[in-house]
């Protein structure tokens, strides 16, 4: 499969400011593109954690350790759903 590439340019003052290094600042911003794309509908979870280069399980928790849903609802949504049924 051909893959193509997203060049975004930053400066080492972002690094510092964040206090992160390239890898870790790259990896989180990959991650958060591949949330995003998700949270949008635009990809499932298995592509949103390819791009992510993480784990459909990994990728899954993340949505998790950030409030949202894999199903598509908060926690709090989901609760209440349950409550209602």
């Amino acid at each position: 499969m051909l893959t193509n590439t997203l060049c975004i340019p930053y400066s080492d003052d972002l690094l510092l400011s964040m206090k992160k290094s390239q890898e870790e600042f790259e990896d989180e911003a990959r991650l958060l593109l591949a949330i995003k794309l998700y949270e949008l509908g635009r990809v499932s979870t298995g592509v949103a954690a390819e791009l992510a280069g993480i784990s459909r399980v990994a990728f899954l928790f993340e949505l998790g350790r950030l409030g949202l849903s894999p199903l598509g609802q908060t926690p709090d949504e989901v609760a209440e759903d349950l409550a209602n049924a």
